[in-house]
């Protein structure tokens, strides 16, 4: 949305086109250019047969096994690419899409047959797609070496990971989890940008919690409390629309992924969420067998034994949206903010007050 920056989605992402392709016609409606838009020709395309497979396999899970999966292909889509079948964008706009699709179309429906589902018409898809090709085309580019000219002219890149450290696939909630690696490995191996480039970390969060789906959640409020930090929050899915699930926030899982991502500063959202609450109240250890301590754990069973410990803190900030000194937040968010940094040792870099871009505190540098 901005003209002066070149957005890429990189060689990690799985891309549904057809998605992709309203996305693009909604901004041109409403006065944007999508010409500073790059896809990598590495990225992997999503294709309906990954969307039947996602909800196929959702709808076999035990109700307790439920994933919480969006349904819009993107773990079947990133199977084929480590399965070695999926198709890559450098595939997808070439006169190489029809036998690789007709390929992968044929042993999706020997498998569907063997569910007993309907199989699908790769005339059909093949037609359909090979128009969304066309589109994206011109989108389709080298972004590693356009990464690595950026760097050489000393450019300013921002990498943004989707989802978040619970979510990763190895370090995360597993099998509560994304498909993909959104912690900073998924950097390098998601835009083809070396560690040696790096330079600061941070970990975008919320004065709360939430989370999507399925999975422990030790600080979740599925109550009233909780109903309330959704509705002043927001907190619903941008494209799915779903309603999150709602918490206070968690500072051993916070500390967790810290250690994991090697954060230089923390950004929090939603200061002014919480500023409308009566009572805050902030997890800052895990009660284990009687024993309190900030150890972190994805095994399933470890955590059903914990019991989140809180400290209270008094809420009714006030209007938050004018201010942009984080020396002149009422003594209250003070004292939420310096507890964070405390536990976790990690300075607050960034404070939203609102939802406007304009509505941020940037703390400077001591």
């Amino acid at each position: 949305m901005n003209a002066n920056t070149k957005a890429i989605i990189g060689n990690g992402v799985v891309i549904d086109p057809k998605v992709l392709v309203e996305e693009i016609e909604n901004l041109k409606q409403n006065g944007y250019d999508a010409k500073n838009l790059y896809i990598s020709d590495k990225a992997h395309v999503i294709f309906p047969y990954h969307i039947e497979f996602d909800q196929l396999l959702e709808d076999l899970r035990d109700k307790e096994d439920k994933i919480g999966t969006t349904k819009r292909g993107i773990g079947p889509a990133y199977c084929d690419k480590f399965e070695r079948s999926g198709i890559r964008f450098e595939d997808f706009i070439s006169n190489r899409l029809e036998g690789l699709l007709r390929r992968n179309v044929r042993q999706r429906n020997r498998i569907l047959e063997l569910y007993g589902c309907e199989s699908f018409d790769c005339d059909k898809i093949l037609e359909e797609y090979q128009k969304y090709a066309e589109i994206l085309k011109p989108y389709v580019t080298d972004t590693i070496s356009m990464l690595h000219q950026a760097l050489e002219e000393d450019k300013t890149i921002v990498c943004e990971g989707a989802q978040a450290t619970l979510l990763d696939i190895d370090f995360g909630s597993y099998p509560f989890v994304t498909s993909s690696n959104p912690t900073i490995g998924g950097i390098s191996t998601g835009s083809g940008i070396g560690a040696k480039y790096m330079n600061e970390v941070y970990g975008v969060l919320k004065a709360y919690s939430s989370r999507v789906g399925s999975g422990p959640y030790l600080t979740e409020e599925d109550n009233e409390i909780g109903d309330q930090i959704r509705e002043l929050g927001h907190e619903y899915g941008t494209t799915t629309k779903r309603p999150r699930r709602c918490g206070w926030l968690d500072l051993v899982a916070l500390k967790y992924a810290v250690m994991l991502n090697g954060m230089t500063g923390l950004a929090i959202n939603h200061l002014d969420t919480v500023a409308k609450l009566d009572k805050i109240k902030l997890c800052v250890a895990y009660k284990h067998d009687g024993v309190e301590d900030m150890r972190f754990s994805t095994n399933c069973d470890y955590v059903a034994k914990c019991e989140p410990v809180y400290e209270e803190f008094e809420g009714n900030f006030g209007d938050l949206s004018n201010i942009k000194k984080r020396e002149d937040l009422p003594e209250n968010a003070k004292k939420y903010l310096a507890r964070i940094e405390e536990l976790v040792g990690v300075p607050v870099k960034f404070i939203g007050t609102g939802a406007g871009r304009e509505e941020l505190i940037v703390v400077e540098s001591s």
